[in-house]
């Protein structure tokens, strides 16, 4: 019985390492996107990640058919959903970050439908927000992302003659 259970945790070990293998390197970018954090740096990120993936290995044997890396974004989403909500205003992101402008959920929306392709149907059900809303929020990301707010022109014009 004790051979048993040694081969089948053997096993869960092996075919999780290999999932992490070859999802770990797109799931971190897609953290490192959510975070805002620079991709040389991005501490939150890994942290998240880390989370999301020991929450999968414990239902690894409960997946039955269901896709890890589906349930790992899925985790990793909640995780940063909750984490970001309670959090927003004390942490901003670098301003270097493209996707520093955009609030924590235009970002988990921007990075669901975007750069992982999630459904909008599949990303309102995840976020429990109705689908109409779900496509607003993606179309104001857009905009903001497409064409950034601008300075005020004396912000502009101190950054021109300050010296460097």
């Amino acid at each position: 019985m004790r051979d048993r259970q040694a081969s089948q945790g053997a096993r869960r070990a092996r075919e999780f390492e290999a999932f992490v293998a070859g999802a770990a390197g797109r799931l971190l970018h897609a953290a490192t996107l959510l975070t805002a954090e620079p991709p040389t740096d991005n501490p939150r990120a890994r942290r998240l990640l880390t989370l999301a993936l020991a929450h999968t290995y414990a239902s690894w044997d409960r997946l039955r058919g269901e896709d890890p890396y589906d349930r790992t974004r899925q985790q990793l989403a909640v995780r940063f959903a909750r984490g970001a909500w309670h959090q927003y205003g004390r942490f901003r992101p670098a301003p270097a970050s493209v996707l520093a402008g955009l609030s924590p959920q235009e970002r988990l929306i921007v990075v669901l439908r975007l750069y992982e392709g999630v459904a909008e149907e599949q990303t309102a059900a995840l976020l429990g927000l109705p689908v109409e809303r779900v496509r607003t929020i993606c179309a104001r990301a857009m905009a903001t992302l497409l064409h950034p707010p601008r300075r005020p022109a004396s912000a502009a014009l101190e950054a021109e003659v300050a010296p460097s």
